[in-house]
């Protein structure tokens, strides 16, 4: 019997009937590629199953998983999925207070966690989600000696499942799959309060996976890096869902340690990173060039400003003349060719990036240096795509056309509104949320302000909706374009501007501790730790430098003029910022407000008292007295 194409687990099925010894996903451990095919993907989904439907585990259940990219971990959802239940991915580096929330409110069953460590979290938290009834670690290191009767070992599930199940049983259930049953809650990142559970059923990610394989070259034959958080639904969508659509393989890395060297190891055909991320690529590249001396650095600056300079010619229309077309094909050769090899672009044809926008100055340069990065626009409620940019029509100012089958509208305020296959089936346990969130006529309300331009046709996503805002002369105001500017810096982690209703724009830094290190080092500049390294006087210069060249691209009216660095990196546990790197805007006004009324009372430093938390839970304080500069 055909296997169903409308579900996740009909898809896995399918692949193992039309291309079974095909390799469907790689993991590497201890330096070592192990490979799985597709035959052998549906035969551990299949056991996995089996052995939680011998748990109790059953329609409508819910099944966590926690933990770094691993195969155990993929199939577990898909087995959760096969037996008429729903995958909820949690983020891995979450302390065991943020997954208190998570874990009750979708009254979770049964938890995976890939480790030990992740083990002892929801151990240290299982009296307050009272749904729960099993733990089951896929690595068994430092498990030996855990005696408590509701943990269990991925490969005891699985035995269980092959001794006491029926095979048959499985293949019925898949097929009994409605594909409107929740196949996964992603739960959002939570900027503005506590998450919502985001349910999308199977014919919300297959859908939207087959939209994206017909505006993307997707292959058979593609390799994919899985190493994103399992938790952000790019991975549900990009790394799951689109390979089982296309029958592709998907390769986990050893480790986030390791991500650099088997990124380059294994050359990815195609390739998807968060604007973070590809910041932080850039950011490394920025300081190798900087390492270097003599010819080698002018040849690489040169060739990189050649490449620029034809990008930017292409970009608008026109030729950027016959001695650009020369350098650049030599610089294919000497600089560009040689870049992508040390990033691991080499094979890819296509890169992504997505989840917000990505500064213009870097999108250019990967374009320029040879690497197909597009844009795409998407959110969690509508399974992660809603725009995507075409070859030869990338430009950093948009995020591509909506795609086909997507209705794309501008409503009030310019909030973008959506209508898809994609559109969630609503918050979980919160109707009152999911009643708002569409408009009368059944259009999702995504929250973010934007413009279709009328001549191409193409989305420009400006900022949140609530975040854009004016300046008291009635300039506009978005702050992630001149964040995102500051963040071109390679010496710059992370930017929080404030302008709105202000007479002038102010920012706090966060400085990159790697890249400001490394400077320091070189220049002999001692310090401690990150707080004082971002205190010393020569660092200040150097990011005083830095405001000063990107202001030169900014408007006039929207230049900071006065800024200061903080004394610790904005965190995630300090829930500064979410878990995919978004600003929690409100959140930072009020804990940082004598920063604020410094910039705008013309103090020229201020003292700031900050909790951090760390991985255990447990909170101290940093205290500082802080420097504001004026801008050049």
């Amino acid at each position: 019997m055909a296997a169903r194409e409308d579900t996740l687990p009909g898809l896995v099925l399918r692949n193992a009937q039309l291309r079974p010894e095909k390799p469907a996903i790689r993991e590497k451990d201890l330096g070592i590629w192990r490979t799985y095919s597709w035959a052998d993907y549906a035969g551990e989904v299949r056991d996995f199953a089996l052995g939680i439907a011998g748990l109790g585990f059953g329609r409508d259940d819910k099944l966590v998983v926690i933990g770094d990219n691993r195969p155990r971990l993929y199939w577990a959802q898909i087995a959760a999925q096969a037996m008429g239940g729903a995958a909820v991915p949690v983020y891995q580096d979450s302390i065991a207070e943020e997954l208190v929330f998570v874990l009750a409110d979708a009254d979770t069953r049964i938890v995976v966690a890939e480790d030990q460590e992740q083990v002892d979290k929801v151990l240290s938290i299982r009296d307050r989600i009272p749904t729960l009834r099993w733990i089951v670690f896929d690595d068994d290191r430092g498990m030996a000696h855990y005696s408590d009767p509701i943990i269990k070992s991925f490969a005891n599930v699985q035995a269980e499942g092959r001794t006491n199940g029926d095979a048959g049983a499985f293949e019925r259930a898949v097929d009994a799959i409605d594909p409107d049953q929740v196949a996964i809650m992603s739960y959002t990142s939570g900027t503005t309060g506590q998450p919502k559970g985001v349910m999308l059923s199977h014919r919300n990610l297959v859908e939207t996976a087959r939209t994206f394989c017909a505006v993307e070259d997707v292959r058979e034959s593609d390799d994919f890096l899985s190493y994103l958080p399992m938790a952000w639904v790019g991975e549900s969508l990009y790394n799951m869902t689109v390979s089982l659509t296309a029958g592709c393989s998907t390769n986990c890395p050893e480790g986030p340690e390791t991500l650099e060297r088997d990124l380059r190891e294994l050359g990815p055909t195609g390739f998807l990173a968060s604007p973070r991320g590809w910041e932080t690529i850039l950011s490394l590249l920025q300081v190798k060039a900087n390492d270097t001396g003599g010819l080698k650095r002018w040849v690489y600056e040169t060739f990189r400003a050649a490449a620029v300079k034809g990008e930017m010619a292409k970009a608008e229309g026109r030729s950027a003349g016959l001695g650009n077309a020369i350098m650049r094909a030599l610089g294919e050769v000497l600089v560009y060719g040689p870049v992508r090899d040390q990033i691991g672009l080499r094979r890819a044809r296509w890169c992504v990036t997505g989840g917000a926008p990505l500064g213009p100055d870097t999108f250019r340069f990967y374009r320029a240096f040879g690497v197909n990065l597009k844009q795409l626009y998407g959110m969690t409620e509508a399974s992660g795509l809603v725009s995507h940019q075409l070859d030869g029509h990338a430009n950093p100012d948009t995020s591509g056309p909506p795609c086909p089958g997507i209705d794309v509208k501008i409503g009030d305020n310019s909030e973008i509104l959506v209508k898809s296959e994609g559109i969630f089936k609503g918050y979980y346990k919160r109707e009152d949320a999911t009643a708002a969130a569409f408009t009368d006529d059944g259009y999702f309300k995504t929250g973010d302000a934007g413009v279709i331009d009328e001549k191409t046709g193409e989305l420009l996503v400006i900022d949140r909706a609530k975040d854009v805002g004016k300046m008291a002369d009635g300039t506009a105001y978005a702050p992630q374009f001149i964040e995102n500017k500051l963040k071109f810096s390679p010496y710059i982690s992370e930017a929080v501007s404030f302008g709105n209703g202000r007479t002038f724009v102010a920012a706090m830094i966060a400085i990159d501790p790697s890249t400001v290190g490394n400077w320091a080092e070189k220049n002999g500049v001692t310090y401690t730790n990150y707080m004082d390294l971002s205190q010393k006087k020569q660092v200040r210069d150097l990011i005083a430098s830095e405001i000063d060249r990107i202001n030169t691209t900014l408007p006039d009216a929207v230049r900071v003029k006065r800024f200061l660095l903080l004394a610790k990196n904005l965190d995630a546990d300090d829930a500064e910022v979410t878990r995919t790197r978004k600003l929690r805007r409100a959140y930072i006004a009020e804990r940082y407000e004598p920063v604020i009324n410094a910039f705008y009372n013309d103090m020229a430093e201020v003292e700031l008292r900050t909790e951090v938390t760390f991985e255990d839970g447990r909170r101290s304080h940093v205290e500082a007295r802080l420097l504001i500069q004026d801008a050049a």
